[in-house]
């Protein structure tokens, strides 16, 4: 059992189990019901995403500093309920299959990345 950080982009593998959306704003055009519907995700928990103000900024990061800076999305992820989340799907992570994941395609450069170490930070087993 166990986490696995995913682009949603990327096809639903069998064991990948629940898939949750932590995107700020999910697909325009797609309809909330149609979200598991259409295997976009099965949850959107927009509380693990970038304020839009730190999107904006990791978006348009093209240099390492500028990444840097983006990466302050750790304070964020320091709030309350988006530490109460992580820890809760570090637990999780031991005994269930899920994933999780945004629309960015290069993890290195993704708030997956930090999602990642997070949940590492927190023992969770991640697949």
């Amino acid at each position: 059992m166990s986490v696995r950080i995913v682009s949603l982009d990327d096809l639903r593998l069998p064991e990948e189990g629940v898939r949750i959306g932590a995107v700020r704003r999910p697909s325009r055009g797609v309809r909330k019901e149609r979200y598991a519907a259409d295997d976009w995700f099965d949850v959107w928990y927009p509380d693990l995403a970038p304020s839009n103000e730190l999107m904006s900024q990791g978006n348009a990061a093209s240099t390492d500093g500028e990444w840097a800076a983006f990466v302050k999305v750790r304070a964020e992820m320091s709030e309350p309920m988006a530490r109460r989340s992580l820890d809760l799907l570090s637990a999780l992570s031991h005994g269930s299959r899920f994933s999780i994941g945004c629309y960015c395609e290069d993890e290195s450069r993704c708030h997956r990345s930090v999602l990642r170490e997070l949940l590492s930070d927190r023992r969770a087993s991640i697949g």
